[in-house]
């Protein structure tokens, strides 16, 4: 969906001369998107540096949103404390603070599905009073998380199971949920409403490209982009995107522990004994079980309906369980300072708390600043992440620049490159003779410049997610030469070097 991208690129469309090659071929076919971002990138405009600059700028206002957000959402459900802890937490994790910088649909789905969870709960909980103002507020926030990321869809369902749950302090009854169920629906026709004009009020004739659904393509109705989409991400989910890779293995179906491995290895160890802490204690306590099932439920629901995808690439896809987790941990906060300080167990819950927060500080100040590279130590560090998750869990190009530090700072003048990441690397003047990459120089792959089994001499630079040769399916031929060594170096934690000597 349109409405992050368009956030994104309204400061470069509002503040730079930017060109479009609509002229171009790429233009008119529908597969040809990748052709037309190189063009106008790399080729039509000569500031790309400003451009992407300018087109994070939106993203970074999403997370310190999603901040807001949390700190407000938590103080209605726990109080001043806890809201001042759901900020700290949520602007502190080294994973949001990652994507938090990108010009992604990540932080933004998280951020407007994060505040649409809270406008539900005021609408089930608040007074009689102004409930037409909730309820729109509601449909309109619904619709710019349906808006911002198609996965937020996942959450229609349990919103639903949510409205017909006895969890706003009365006994269940037929009459409170089916009024509940009533306010939900006519939000979410609102919300229909919001994603319509999200898309400009398009019309016209449906694309569908499966067989079972092409017989729509026939008739015309609104947002045709939308339901192209979704129908486009299902099969995604069930069909992957290329080979998955988990603890070195790879499987064109996706795992089923892929979200579990990537949520213990990413989240942070004080996180995580945090969540714990919380699901027993909040769960067991009368006065508040109701208010951590309201969280506690969307977070699980999501988090298994992610198993079943087949599109495993990235911890990025639990964002959302996260933002809820920290809104439910900091529920802790009111009960530790609850206890009095005289009492053992008042001393230890403040211990408790104070270690908690201080272990998340230190996790974000220690990656600092390869938040994207960011695995706890439990898991090995980051230096062990390319052995457990590859892709946007690790690599995503982001060292580039660190790589053209590196070669001015280590005398090299030239690497032989096998890179992974969209940028041109010829753009910023590095000079290196090409391996076989993703997306660029794919072809080499199956056209290996150097011999595989005694690479000739040189300094060799290669993307983490590369050295797993994501694109080749069955035998993995290209690097296992450099797969059996430690590399020399690194650069970040997301491309190795390695010196190829003579002999």
């Amino acid at each position: 969906p349109p409405l992050v991208n368009s956030l994104s690129a309204l400061p470069a469309a509002l503040l730079l001369d930017v060109q479009l090659p609509f002229d171009h071929p790429s233009w008119d076919r529908p597969e040809g998107w990748y052709e037309f971002a190189e063009l106008t990138l790399w080729e039509v405009n000569a500031d790309v540096t400003r451009m992407i600059f300018l087109s994070r700028l939106p993203v970074i206002f999403l997370a310190l949103g999603l901040g807001l957000i949390g700190f407000h959402f938590a103080r209605a459900l726990w109080g001043v404390p806890a809201g001042l802890m759901a900020l700290f937490a949520l602007l502190l994790d080294p994973n949001i603070l990652a994507h938090g910088r990108y010009s992604t649909t990540d932080i933004g789905g998280t951020t407007f599905l994060l505040l649409a969870t809270f406008l539900l709960w005021r609408l089930w909980t608040a007074p009689t009073g102004r409930v037409w103002v909730r309820l729109l507020l509601a449909g309109l926030v619904l619709g710019l998380a349906f808006g911002s990321k198609l996965s937020t869809l996942i959450f229609v369902p349990i919103f639903a199971l949510l409205a017909i749950l006895p969890l706003y302090g009365e006994r269940w009854g037929w009459r409170p949920a089916g009024k509940r169920l009533g306010h939900y629906l006519l939000a979410g026709l609102l919300s229909i409403g919001v994603v319509w004009l999200i898309f400009g009020f398009q019309w016209g004739s449906f694309q569908f490209q499966t067989a079972p659904l092409e017989i729509l393509n026939s008739v015309s109705g609104p947002m045709p982009t939308f339901w192209a989409g979704l129908e486009q991400i299902a099969g995604l989910g069930s069909g992957g995107r290329g080979a998955a890779f988990l603890l070195g293995q790879f499987s064109t179906s996706g795992f089923l522990g892929y979200f579990p491995v990537a949520f213990l290895a990413k989240t942070p160890v004080a996180t995580l004994l945090f969540l714990v802490a919380a699901t027993l204690v909040l769960l067991w306590q009368r006065e508040t079980r109701g208010r951590a099932v309201f969280l506690l439920l969307p977070a699980a629901l999501y988090f298994m309906v992610s198993m079943q995808s087949a599109l495993n690439i990235g911890y990025r896809h639990l964002l959302p369980v996260l933002a809820l987790v920290y809104v439910l941990i900091a529920g802790l906060a009111p009960l530790a300072t609850r206890i009095p300080r005289s009492q053992p167990a008042g001393r230890l819950a403040r211990l408790g708390m104070g270690l908690g927060l201080t272990g998340l500080l230190a996790a974000t100040l220690w990656i600092h600043p390869h938040y994207l590279s960011y695995f706890n130590l439990a898991a090995g560090g980051p230096a062990n992440g390319h052995n457990l998750l590859i892709d946007s869990n690790l690599d995503w190009g982001q060292d580039l620049l660190r790589l053209q530090d590196w070669m001015a700072e280590n005398e090299v003048g030239r690497v032989k490159l096998s890179w992974f990441g969209s940028a041109d690397p010829s753009y910023y003047g590095l000079d290196y003779d090409p391996l076989p990459g993703l997306p660029r120089h794919f072809d080499l792959w199956w056209a290996v410049p150097f011999d595989a089994s005694r690479p000739e001499p040189g300094v060799y630079a290669i993307s983490a997610s590369n050295l797993w040769e994501i694109p080749l399916q069955e035998e993995k031929t290209v690097f296992p030469w450099f797969r059996e060594r430690e590399p020399d170096d690194r650069v970040g934690y997301s491309i190795f070097i390695y010196r190829v000597a003579d002999g």
